[in-house]
């Protein structure tokens, strides 16, 4: 299975209309929601904001207003037959006066998709963990330590200290000593 690195943008533009091709590695619908949000905010004047993504089970694709099959399943496709994982693409559309027709239209939104998703971008993922780890503030340096380059979503300091990291399975077994509570099974980024 397959991410993306790092987020990106292609653009082309064809008989007038702008398309606007945007990448991003997301892990929820609501950063979805947050990203088509912020990206319509950032684009106010286009006329479509076609996109799909797959985020484990979850894989949607959203033709906004664009003839039915003709934006978001293209762009879907292309992050499936990449097996792309986490991954969501945007389409923005300044339409330029000149209808396409739906073959063209399907096809460019396949190619801008597409063209986004550079290969020198793409990763390779590992079965990994979403956890909690508490431990007390004499243990910080042995705890950031082992977890290394794990990615660390948030941190709390109360009594004790608590990391929410996501973590492979070797720093998993090596956490083993302190509180360690697996919220789920998620993919990583292979080391």
């Amino acid at each position: 299975m397959f991410s993306i690195k790092n987020n990106d943008k292609y653009e082309l533009i064809i008989k007038n209309s702008k398309f606007i091709s945007l990448i991003f590695r997301v892990y929820s619908k609501d950063e979805v929601n947050d990203i088509l949000y912020s990206i319509k905010k950032e684009y106010p004047n286009a006329t479509h904001y076609c996109y799909g993504y797959v985020i484990d089970s979850d894989i949607r694709a959203n033709d906004d207003n664009e003839p039915s099959g003709t934006a978001g399943y293209p762009i879907l496709n292309q992050i499936t037959s990449n097996y792309l994982n986490y991954t969501l693409i945007v389409v923005i559309r300044y339409f330029g006066g000149i209808k396409l027709g739906v073959g063209p239209l399907t096809r460019t939104y396949a190619k801008v998709a597409r063209e986004v998703i550079r290969d020198n971008n793409i990763i390779e993922l590992e079965k990994g963990y979403d956890i909690d780890i508490i431990f007390n503030y004499n243990d910080v340096k042995d705890v950031d330590y082992i977890l290394g380059n794990s990615r660390i979503i948030n941190k709390s300091f109360d009594e004790n200290i608590t990391y929410n990291v996501y973590v492979n399975k070797s720093v998993l077994d090596k956490l083993s000593k302190y509180n360690t509570i697996i919220n789920k099974e998620i993919y990583i980024e292979k080391e």
